[in-house]
């Protein structure tokens, strides 16, 4: 685990390794999550990039009558 630094203004730096384990790029923007008591930053990703994320996902299921 690493430590990181709250700045003045608020601000924190990303590890090294985190940025590159995660292909972070400067700029991109970042959700911010207040969770149990932690802050989570979750990236957000370029649509492109989610394309057969759910491949395999089970979809055998009974849908309502309404939804057709």
């Amino acid at each position: 685990m690493q430590t990181v630094t709250l700045s003045p203004k608020f601000q924190v730096v990303i590890p090294r390794v985190v940025r590159e384990s995660l292909k972070l790029l400067p700029g991109q923007k970042l959700q911010v999550v207040e969770y149990d008591g932690r802050i989570e930053l979750i990236p957000e990703r370029d649509i492109t990039e989610l394309r057969g994320f759910l491949k395999g996902i089970n979809t055998d299921f009974v849908r309502e009558k309404d939804r057709r």
